[in-house]
């Protein structure tokens, strides 16, 4: 298979590592935003933006993001235990297209990561109650300012609150082409145990 320049190598996760490497470097905002897709229990898709926090290419490898458990995300991936998502770069004219299984991160690791984000983030983490309709921006800010009287400089991380990890059994890597005549290629597993196979895909 023709699988060379910036679609070589043999593990999916340190690709995708090094195409937001480049991304970084290039993308004016938020190089690690995904687009992810859950569905209700109606069956109703759902899409949003996120911010992937990490991508694990050890083991099973996967892409691990963070919010509200009690978020309509957190519900709808909780209820599925599916997800998909896309990154996708103007700059360099590529995308990554994920579906896979998920799980809770709730150890240690979103611990780690709830302590790295700003105070003012932890604060607004206890004090938001995500997807759940609000009165005005004045009640938020009042719960903002209630947290951070009981919750002091240091507030641990809520329960209700942590990663999600995507361990995919397909993993598209696009790349834009002249004419439209795209470079795909798809790599899948039958369970997130299992070896890839790599296939290139018409565009």
């Amino acid at each position: 298979m023709d699988r060379g320049g910036i679609f070589a190598g043999d593990n999916p996760f340190v690709l995708a590592r090094s195409w937001l490497a480049e991304a970084e470097a290039q993308e004016p905002n938020d190089p690690n935003a995904i687009a992810l897709a859950t569905v209700d229990a109606a069956g109703l898709p759902n899409v949003r933006m996120v911010l992937l926090k990490e991508i694990e290419t050890e083991g099973a490898g996967g892409f691990v993001f963070y919010t509200n458990y009690e978020s309509a995300k957190g519900e709808e991936l909780a209820a599925s235990g599916k997800a998909a998502f896309v990154m996708h770069w103007k700059s360099l004219r590529r995308q990554i297209r994920v579906r896979g299984e998920v799980s809770r991160e709730e150890g240690p690791q979103a611990d780690a990561y709830y302590a790295s984000r700003s105070l003012q983030s932890r604060l607004g983490a206890w004090a938001s109650r995500q997807s759940r309709p609000l009165g005005s921006r004045m009640a938020l800010m009042a719960e903002v300012a209630k947290v951070t009287a009981t919750k002091g400089p240091n507030p641990s991380r809520p329960p209700f609150w942590g990663g999600f990890r995507i361990q995919p059994v397909e993993i598209e890597f696009w790349a834009d082409g002249a004419f439209r005549l795209h470079d795909r290629f798809r790599w899948r597993r039958d369970r997130v145990e299992t070896e890839w196979k790599i296939e290139r895909l018409n565009p």
